[in-house]
């Protein structure tokens, strides 16, 4: 093997290991009380999502099932609102199913909210699109090919973009969970917050040091943007509010230097799940949400 091939194979087990976190079985944290969300009638505060939410790998992890951190945004905001009464439900791997179903032996996530919740967050779609396969695929695919486009030729052959068809799809269940949210907690106000800047807003990536063809850095960046897009449009038309942390992340994303960098690469320097925010990133995007919410 040699010494680039190598550096493609520790890439890509870092990159499996994010899609073992995120395809994990997941048990809830314990409550703050002795009773559920329901009985309680919700917490005041409560937060939904993915691992961008939760925070894998991110110090310290206080649900090893669901990588969910002590310190990612929800937790972050909740704090500097003084909520008391919160609960993170958010869990690596959710997708919109995941609001109504069980993931591994976790409830469905719609069941922390109720009558007394005022505040939600969402952060979802991203594995309905299936971000941790397109981030695997381009990486393998980019090493025959690093100076070209090979991922994107490949979801874009036969004249369709799969990965737009995709964030088509999931636009109505991104709505489905915006209007379940409402019917379970009608007094709540509800912000669904974006993804922030993975690869540089500058489409110019970093190959070899994040195994991403040059070409491909430009799809992938215009990819999560089309997905930021639907998410903003989705709660544009629930009337909800929109946090974009995007926007606040450029500048910090895979290919920037290690003390700089809030969202990691394919083999993370700074504590936190391959291609996902690091804890300056989720203080960057509770930044974000705190900056929306504070907007009348």
């Amino acid at each position: 093997m040699t010494k680039r091939s190598g550096r493609y194979g520790k890439a890509l087990a870092a990159l499996g290991a994010a899609s073992a976190l995120a395809a994990g079985a997941a048990a809830p944290a314990a409550a703050a009380t002795g009773q559920s969300a329901e009985q309680s009638g919700g917490a005041r505060y409560v937060a939904l999502g993915d691992s961008y939410t939760s925070a894998p790998g991110v110090p310290t992890q206080v649900d090893e099932n669901c990588a969910r951190s002590s310190v990612n945004y929800p937790s972050l905001v909740a704090a500097k609102l003084n909520q008391k009464s919160f609960k993170d439900v958010s869990c690596s791997g959710a997708k919109t199913d995941e609001m109504w179903r069980e993931q591994g032996t976790n409830a469905p996530q719609l069941n922390a909210l109720g009558k007394n919740t005022r505040l939600v967050t969402l952060g979802i779609g991203g594995n309905d699109i299936g971000f941790s396969g397109i981030i695997g695929t381009c990486a393998q695919l980019s090493a025959s090919d690093p100076a070209g486009a090979p991922c994107q030729k490949q979801f874009t052959a036969g004249g369709t973009d799969q990965l737009t068809a995709r964030i088509a799809e999931a636009a109505p269940k991104v709505a489905s969970v915006l209007k379940a949210v409402h019917q379970r907690a009608p007094h709540a106000r509800v912000a669904v917050v974006g993804y922030p800047a993975i690869m540089p807003d500058s489409g110019v990536g970093c190959f070899p040091a994040v195994p991403i063809a040059a070409g491909d850095a430009a799809y992938l960046r215009d990819t999560e943007k089309h997905l930021n897009d639907m998410l903003r449009t989705e709660a544009r038309k629930a009337h909800v509010g929109y946090v974009d942390t995007y926007g606040p992340t450029v500048g910090h994303d895979v290919c920037t230097p290690t003390a700089d960098r809030w969202i990691e690469g394919a083999s993370p320097e700074n504590p936190a799940a391959p291609f996902h925010p690091n804890a300056k990133g989720e203080q960057a995007m509770a930044g974000a949400v705190l900056g929306t919410l504070t907007k009348r």
